[in-house]
């Protein structure tokens, strides 16, 4: 069906079907490739519900106040389980972000090829930038030696395990690949699902519940802001990564096999292994009111929702969540800013997308 416009003596042709053939072929991978960014019209309406969303959430490392954190860390009401925590939290987060943010625009946005897929995921990166930056806002802050950051991801063997392990999933797909092989679609949609589902929602909430904790008892309220909102946009993230593993498998169906289903269950089961090991270094005796066998049965329950929430069996049914607190922290619409008794609103446009208890 044409549709035509005249405009003085100019006379142009639309061509709708043309145009509807075009859409039909947006696909998350292998789709129409073009050299423009026609975001419309969308095809993935969630992709942009959630980049709204996200641009709405935005808040920068400078707007929190941290003046209470550093008399803390010099003062010696800190305990030494206390620091280690911190010093874990900051030595593990400030590369591990960047191993998130990396594989985001080298693997996953160079592969899919619907432009509202490669806007979110665009924004999700930047975020991982703002994370990366309140890590080392945190460490100049507090007058860290950066040179022990370093050295801490480079040489504790339970943050060495964990990354090398997630990025064993990444570097395998920086290649050529002929995406209509159903090999690499599924390794396509592992690292999908480790990325999101095992690292981000997974692994880094062991940690998020350590520094929170801490929060929680009026200890380094700046890190905990920042390690809030940062959870804040990780669920975003997670659910980002979610609906694009569960298009990409509606799509290539042929790779959802029992076999597959099994490998991600035991994948997710490493990656929780990994985490009790790096819970241990983290709680080597008890602290902040918490025990590590606590923060392990916490990781157990977390694992089991992003499973679920993937079509997929559980490791722990039935496993309850020894944590509920976390998720009250979580209502950060607004906030009162340190010592200055200003109201801060990081939420600047549409509705807030709040962590519900099944994320938590």
């Amino acid at each position: 069906m044409d549709k035509v416009f005249k405009v003085g003596n100019r006379e142009f042709i639309l061509d709708q079907d043309k145009a509807e053939e075009a859409f039909k072929a947006k696909k998350v991978i292998n789709g129409r490739k073009t050299m423009t960014f026609n975001l419309l019209p969308l095809r993935y309406q969630w992709a942009y519900d959630l980049y709204k969303i996200m641009k709405a959430n935005h808040w920068e490392p400078e707007d929190i106040q941290m003046q209470k954190d550093v008399e803390q860390w010099r003062s010696r009401d800190i305990t030494q389980n206390e620091r280690w925590i911190i010093m874990m939290g900051i030595g593990y987060f400030s590369a591990a972000e960047g191993i998130v943010g990396d594989n985001i625009q080298h693997v996953v946005r160079e592969l899919v090829t619907a432009p509202e897929l490669k806007l979110v995921l665009g924004r999700h990166a930047h975020e991982e930038n703002i994370h990366a930056d309140s890590l080392l806002f945190m460490i100049s802050s507090l007058g860290i030696n950066p040179h022990e950051c370093e050295a801490m991801f480079e040489q504790i063997p339970t943050i060495v395990k964990k990354n090398e392990w997630v990025t064993r999933h990444s570097y395998a797909l920086r290649r050529d690949l002929d995406l209509t092989d159903p090999a690499h679609k599924r390794m396509l949609a592992k690292n999908i699902f480790v990325f999101g589902q095992c690292m981000e929602g997974t692994q880094f909430y062991g940690l998020f519940g350590m520094v929170l904790s801490l929060y929680r008892q009026n200890k380094f309220p700046g890190i905990g802001q920042m390690f809030r909102y940062t959870l804040r946009d990780e669920s975003n993230h997670i659910e980002v990564f979610r609906n694009l593993f569960m298009d990409l498998i509606d799509e290539n169906s042929e790779i959802w096999t029992q076999e597959f289903r099994e490998e991600l269950v035991e994948t997710m089961r490493e990656g929780v292994a990994l985490e009790k090991e790096f819970i241990r270094d983290c709680l080597p005796t008890s602290a902040v009111g918490l025990s590590a066998d606590e923060f392990e049965q916490y990781i157990d329950y977390i694992a089991d929702r992003r499973l679920q929430d993937c079509g997929l069996p559980q490791l722990n049914p039935g496993v309850q969540n020894p944590l509920p607190w976390l998720a009250e922290m979580m209502d950060i619409k607004k906030e009162t800013n340190f010592f200055e008794g200003k109201v801060t609103d990081y939420q600047k446009g549409a509705g807030l997308l709040l962590t519900s208890d099944d994320d938590l």
